[in-house]
């Protein structure tokens, strides 16, 4: 009789994207690193970006989810001077300006109103369904789509640089913000406030919730040595923590409700340190299971 395979450890890869690599890419070439096509990704990225970018090996998939990875941070370089189909580098330009006589201390102002919590319009092309077809589908199918405004958060938007190339103006920026920003869309809207047009040039994402680019691997160093973060530290990393008495461990085990007060979707873990499932509030003093890992 056939024996089943071994299942892969499961954990966290994060990953250091290159340029022009699609998620999807991404996400091929660690499977085949991993030796299992149980791979997926938390959240995309768009394949001119570059950075962190978190993918679930295993039963880790299953905790892709529930990941509070709602904060995330870039650096980019925004181009004023022109306007483009896909508010990035890689769409066809539409619209040119002379943004070199822009007012000194003007983009930052204008920055300082995207920061906090704001309605933006995503860009046209997105991944955001439109009767159930994706937006940049649409696009690419030439029809004219409007998606409509929707609350993010900027907690932060850092000026660095600003440089003149040719007839147009280059920003060097940094922004940390909610799940569901677009920076592409910062640039567009700073460029039309300055009446000149924008688009992102570069974009490299710097962390996503705890994981930075100090915990990333390029796929180079993946292949020369596989390390996925446990999906113990992950779970930790990433949620609040509660460890548990072995009765406690045991009614998880079986799925039970715990006579326990949380706050908010925690992690669980055994006496020993074993993660065991993700737990969220059902009243005051008790708690139910969202996912159980064991």
């Amino acid at each position: 009789m056939t024996r089943p395979a071994p299942e892969v450890a499961p954990g966290l890869v994060v990953v250091d994207k290159a340029g022009g690599m699609t998620s999807h890419d991404v996400v091929a070439k660690v499977r085949r690193i991993a030796g299992t096509r149980k791979v997926g990704h938390a959240g995309t990225l768009d394949p001119m970006a570059t950075g962190v970018l978190v993918l679930g090996v295993g039963r880790a998939t299953r905790l892709l989810g529930h990941l509070m990875l709602t904060e995330k941070a870039y650096d980019a370089t925004i181009r004023l001077g022109v306007s483009t189909t896909t508010d990035d580098a890689e769409g066809e330009v539409v619209a040119t300006a002379d943004a070199t006589t822009l007012p000194p201390g003007l983009v930052e102002a204008e920055l300082g109103g995207q920061v906090g919590d704001i309605l933006q319009v995503p860009t046209a092309v997105s991944a955001i369904k439109v009767d159930g077809k994706r937006a940049y589908q649409r696009v690419r199918d030439g029809e004219e789509v409007e998606l409509e405004a929707r609350p993010v958060t900027v907690h932060e938007l850092v000026v660095h640089d600003q440089r003149v190339v040719g007839a147009c103006l280059d920003v060097d920026v940094s922004v940390r913000c909610s799940s569901g920003t677009y920076v592409r869309a910062i640039a567009r809207d700073l460029g039309a406030a300055l009446g000149v047009g924008g688009h992102l040039t570069a974009l490299r994402r710097t962390a996503v919730g705890a994981f930075d680019l100090d915990t990333a691997r390029t796929l180079d160093q993946l292949t020369e040595h596989y390390a996925p973060v446990p999906i113990a530290r992950a779970a930790r990393a990433t949620f609040p923590a509660v460890d548990l008495d072995d009765a406690e461990a045991a009614d998880v085990r079986f799925g039970r409700r715990l006579a326990r007060g949380l706050d908010t979707t925690t992690a669980v873990f055994a006496p020993d340190g074993a993660f065991l499932a993700l737990y969220e509030p059902a009243g005051a003093d008790a708690a139910r299971p969202v996912a159980v890992f064991v």
